[in-house]
């Protein structure tokens, strides 16, 4: 039982140590895929329906009677 806590805990410390980070590579896919996924929103955000729903739901919030 020793043995395998012990062989556990080297593998834990070696994982620690070991370089985990990404590679400039994933970066840039990183980055794209980033970029496409805002261009995707500033889309639907821009378009007619939701303007019209975000004009109205700020119309219906300034115009609350309290």
């Amino acid at each position: 039982m020793i043995q395998r806590i012990r062989v556990w805990a080297r593998g834990m410390a070696f994982r620690a140590r070991s370089d985990g980070g990404m590679t400039t590579s994933e970066y840039a896919v990183g980055t794209i895929a980033a970029c496409a996924f805002a261009a995707v929103l500033y889309k639907v955000v821009t378009s007619q329906p939701v303007m019209s729903a975000l004009q109205s739901l700020l119309k219906d919030a300034l115009d609350a009677k309290f």
